[in-house]
């Protein structure tokens, strides 16, 4: 049954079926082995309590905040402040490109949507500064993975609902690994400007101007403070926090004039669009895992991994292996949902700590946005960087090795994810 629903899933990936519909298909031929008779019954069952998690609902207000903030004119005054701070290093646009990639992250979570913002600014100026236009289309998608793993992250969300781990300790388990992965891409950018040969394009801000920029991009950056403190306090809910967040941003555009109601409303828009897709493929992986539950594929895992059982470090190479690959062929949201039940027994079973899991995990399936052949965000920096994109999938595996190596890294030192909510939860 479950090698016949992969060959089934994989057949209507590659023949590029919406994931929705390959999903769906996958389910009609799982129901030929529980029963067809079960399926009118099932189907919506599983499909509705899939969805039907509070947690869930402060999805949409996340990325509703986001893309307020984005249409809001919030997005030059964070790369104003990201260019203060870094931009008169050697290869200073692309130390600029990371940094607003750390300071995105608090603002939407999403590495496509940061990829596109930034892309649409940075890649022409790097290409002018003296980098190749590949480079800067992968460092803007790699660095965009940050998005995913500093707060808030969707992908956390996700990963909560599903094993019931509190949202305010992946949020802070997220930190110091987003971090890492934004100084080790800045380390990477350093040998590559000299490689390049790029020079210096400008002279170091002084405190003055420095303060000038953080003030302007104050607002912007009191959005995750708000996120993470009332969730790490304990005074909100993750979902009530979301609605705080998109309050707070309305009230601000508004009052600033920086935000329309034109604004307003294109960012419902884009919030109903990605919200329907994300809880479509929610609802319907939810099914697909039922399927997987009633096979005992989560047994048949357990007992693939049990030689790896009395070593919590080996169990997560072993896990990020299978979910680093499924994430080259699969949706992340889809990936997360069918690989998370499977997964977590293992990890128990090895006395792995589910924070740890789960900031391993979102990073693992994060990388596979920029992993040849399906990721998301390779095609966006194409796109808008209009870089051909089979050079671009060469040209990005160097980001990925560099990604792995932080991954592995996170994996060998768990109080990089553990340390912080110990302390502050």
């Amino acid at each position: 049954m479950i090698l016949t629903m992969l060959v089934v899933m994989l057949i209507h990936v590659i023949l590029g079926l919406p994931l929705f519909l390959s999903l769906m298909a996958t389910a009609i031929v799982g129901f030929s082995f529980v029963g067809f008779d079960q399926m009118a019954r099932i189907m919506p069952q599983q499909a509705f309590g899939g969805i039907d998690v509070f947690s869930l609902m402060a999805i949409p207000l996340f990325i509703l905040a986001g893309n307020l903030m984005n249409n809001g004119q919030m997005t030059p005054r964070l790369l104003a402040l990201a260019d203060r701070l870094v931009g008169h290093l050697r290869g200073g646009l692309g130390h600029v490109n990371v940094t607003a990639s750390v300071f995105f992250a608090g603002v939407n979570g999403s590495a496509v949507a940061d990829t596109s913002a930034l892309g649409t600014l940075l890649i022409p100026g790097m290409r002018k500064a003296g980098f190749p236009g590949t480079y800067a289309a992968g460092l803007t998608a790699a660095s965009s993975l940050i998005g995913p793993i500093v707060p808030p992250s969707i992908f956390m969300i996700l990963y909560a609902s599903i094993t019931g781990t509190s949202v305010g300790s992946l949020f802070l388990g997220g930190v110091l690994p987003g971090i890492a992965l934004g100084l080790a891409f800045m380390g990477m950018n350093v040998i590559y400007a000299r490689v390049y040969n790029v020079e210096k394009n400008q002279r170091r801000a002084n405190l003055r101007e420095i303060a000038c920029s953080a003030y302007n991009a104050l607002p912007a950056l009191i959005a995750p403070v708000i996120i993470v403190a009332g969730i790490v306090m304990g005074v909100v809910t993750p979902t009530e926090s979301g609605a705080l967040t998109v309050a707070y941003v309305l009230i601000w555009g508004f009052w600033s004039k920086n935000l329309s109601l034109q604004n307003a409303w294109l960012s419902l828009r884009e919030t109903a669009i990605l919200t329907s897709a994300v809880f479509v493929i929610i609802a319907i992986s939810s099914i697909v895992s039922w399927q997987l539950a009633y096979a005992n594929a989560p047994e048949a895992f357990v007992g693939l991994l049990e030689p790896f059982a009395n070593s919590p470090a080996l169990t997560l190479i072993a896990i990020s292996c299978v979910t680093f690959i499924t994430g080259m062929f699969m949706e992340e949201v889809s990936a997360l949902f069918l690989l998370t039940p499977i997964i977590l027994p293992v990890a128990q079973i090895a006395g792995v700590d589910p924070v740890h899991l789960g900031i391993v995990m979102t990073l693992n399936i994060t990388i596979a946005l920029i992993t040849p052949p399906l990721g998301a965000c390779i095609f966006v920096a194409a796109a808008v960087g209009k870089v051909d994109i089979t050079r671009l999938f060469v040209a990005i595996w160097p980001f990925i090795a560099v990604a792995m190596g932080v991954l592995l890294i996170i994996i060998l030192v768990p109080g990089l994810t553990t340390w912080l909510p110990s302390r502050l939860m």
